[in-house]
This record gives structure tokens, sequence and C-alpha cells, in this order.
């Protein structure tokens, strides 16, 4: 049922990505928000998710689509102007890319993130802004040691990290965004503009077309579905817990509800310690699921990933009610069934080259 409250104009930069999307539907569905996305559409498979949130919207009215880049100040100054809330999610976000060009990622994490602030400041409206970080701003956490236990590592003498963890970048990825949260974070403190900043772990759901550098999850259940072998990069010991992307969608409104106690505030946002996985672990998971053995080959362990990365959600949870409800397994399965309802949505060349997965890239179609 669609809840009754003041007009809420909303701005979706990478509204048209996995996260974006999902936060757009919900936006459409249960609220009388208008919704304006702004994306690019760089990213493989998001005019699939346009094409559903135009369905979705009808003849409403309240869904806008604006083919934008962030780093387009003057465009993105038009698109803020009359927004009461602004989400900022769109971004570079795969750490190899910004090892190889990292002039490319500052320009967007950096310069696109100081647009929207601009954007934000020079309305005058003083609207609601959340960004979404990342916890890569952590860098390796060398300090917490770390133990094996059977397929995963382990923090020895921590359940999960708060956001009282030194800023250590140890990637361009991590410098960029890690920039970017602090400039977000000032914006409250030097304009009045009520910000809230999410280092998010690793997110995941329906509608993510995942792949190696991003969206890891999907990326392994897809692979295995399609009988590929899955690259594994290190030992596959490495833990990570999951967020499921309609957890976190419930995260963005118990942010904005709590506003006065949120505004200014960074928060560390992810499954936590019951909704984690290693690599391995998550393999097993996907075994069950799809019913067949999946294969997967052992490559050198990437510069910038960290060990274990679990999220101690207690500070969100303190201000606003919230927590993850939503298991590794239950996440997994409503992938899969995504997936399986939507097997147009995917690629149909994806085979392994000299180890690697290639994936057929899809046509892109732009919505004005």
């Amino acid at each position: 049922m669609k809840s009754t409250e003041s007009f809420r104009s909303v701005v979706i930069f990478g509204g048209a990505g996995f996260i974006g999307s999902n936060w757009a539907h919900h936006l459409l569905t249960q609220t009388e928000a208008k919704v304006h996305i702004y994306d690019n559409l760089s990213r493989r498979g998001v005019h699939h998710n346009l094409e559903w949130l135009q369905k979705t919207a009808g003849r409403s009215g309240r869904l806008q689509i604006t083919i934008g880049d962030v780093r387009d100040s003057a465009m993105v100054e038009r698109v803020t102007r009359y927004a009461t809330e602004i989400y900022h999610l769109a971004a570079q976000v795969a750490v190899t890319t910004s090892i190889s060009d990292p002039r490319h990622d500052f320009e967007v994490n950096v310069c696109g993130t100081f647009n929207v602030l601009e954007g934000a400041r020079k309305s005058g409206n003083h609207p609601f802004v959340l960004f979404t970080s990342t916890n890569k701003v952590y860098g390796d956490m060398a300090e917490h040691a770390l133990a094996r236990d059977g397929r995963r590592y382990r923090y020895v003498s921590t359940s999960g990290i708060s956001e009282s963890q030194p800023l250590d970048f140890h990637s361009p990825y991590g410098c960029s965004k890690g920039a970017a949260d602090q400039y977000v974070r000032d914006y409250a403190r030097m304009y009045d503009i009520p910000t809230v900043v999410f280092r998010m772990s690793c997110i995941a759901g329906e509608r993510q077309f995942g792949n190696e550098d991003q969206g890891w999850v999907a990326h392994f259940l897809y692979t295995g579905m399609v009988g590929n072998p899955i690259v594994i990069y290190g030992n596959g010991k490495q833990v990570r817990d999951v967020l499921y992307v309609q957890d976190l969608v419930k995260a963005f409104e118990a942010a904005r509800a709590k506003i006065q106690v949120t505004r200014g505030q960074v928060y560390n946002v992810g499954g936590g310690v019951a909704n984690t996985t290693s690599l391995l672990e998550l393999i097993e998971e996907i075994e069950k699921i799809t019913r067949h053995k999946v294969e997967y080959l052992y490559e050198q362990p990437r510069l910038g990933d960290q060990l274990v990365y679990i999220t101690d959600c207690s500070r969100l949870h303190a201000d606003t009610g919230w927590h993850p409800v939503t298991s590794v397994r239950q996440i997994l399965e409503g992938i899969y069934h995504f997936r399986k309802q939507n097997p147009h949505y995917f690629p149909t060349v994806e085979e392994p080259v000299a180890g690697r997965i290639v994936v057929g890239a899809l046509p892109l179609q732009r919505t004005a």
C-alpha cells in the first residue's frame, strides 16, 4: 500500500543500475514520489531495468529519464534544481578498472560526486542526499588478525567492522570513494544539507547483471548456471557479508525517515555477521540450488582485495531500528529465479576462453 506523505521529488543518479532500479521501483509502487532517473547506460543490461520501470510507471507521469553523465556539471545542476531527495549511486565501481585507469575513476567518483553536491547546494532546497560509498575506504585492515577456519578466514578479535575503523584506502577506487564520502559528509557541516553516507559491503539480488569486478555473487551464480568454470582470485577463503538489495532499500527509507538523527552521519551497511560467506562456501550453496557440480579455477589474488570484510551494522540499527532480514541462501534463490524467469535479459554466448569468462555484450538501447 502506498504511503501518504508530503511531496517527494526524487533524483536517482545511476537509477538504471542494479540498486537504483530496485530503489526506483520501490518508490513507484510504494510511495507517491516523482522519480527522475539519471544514468549514462554504461552497464550491461541496464536498458532492461529502464523498460521494467517504464512499464511499472505506465501513464502515471511519475517517471522521468535523463541519459547523461555525472561528470556533466551543467546537466547535473539542471536535474537537481527541484529535487527534495537525491540518491547518488552512479560510480566507477571496479578496483581493477581504477588501477588501470585511475584518472577515469577519479573523474567519475570524485568529480561526479562534487557535481551532485554542488547541484544540491545551488538548488537552495537543502535536499536529502544519500551517497553509497564502500567498505574499500578501510583498506586492507592489516591490524585485524585473521585465522583460517576450514573453508573461510575469520577475524580473531572482532566480529565486524564499525565506523570507527580508520580510513586507509589502498587502491585508486578506495581513494576516490573515500574522498567522495568525505565531501558528502562535509557538505552537511558546511552547507546544512542533510546528507547520509552508506559505506556498503556486498549487495546482491534480482536485476543484478554481475561480473568479475562487481556483483560477484550474481556473477558466480550465473556462471555456474551455464556450466562455465568460475575464476577465484586467491584461495577462495575470502569472506564477505552479503546484503539483500530489498533490505538495502529499507535502509534507504529508514535513513530518510530518521533524518534528524542520521543527517551528516556515516554508516557501515551490510548483511552483518549472520549473512557471511566465503567464496568456496558460496559455490557450495550454488551447487545445492543448481543441483550440479560447479567447476572453478584459481588465479593470483588481485590488488586491493580484502581477505575478510564483515559489517558491524549496530550504529544504523541504533539510530533507525533497521537490520537485515534476508539470508545468503534466500538471496541466491531470488537471483536464480530472476535469471530463470528472464532468459532474454542475458547474452546467448557465454563460454570460457583461456581459463577466463567472456560474456557477450548486449546491444545498447538509449531511452530519451
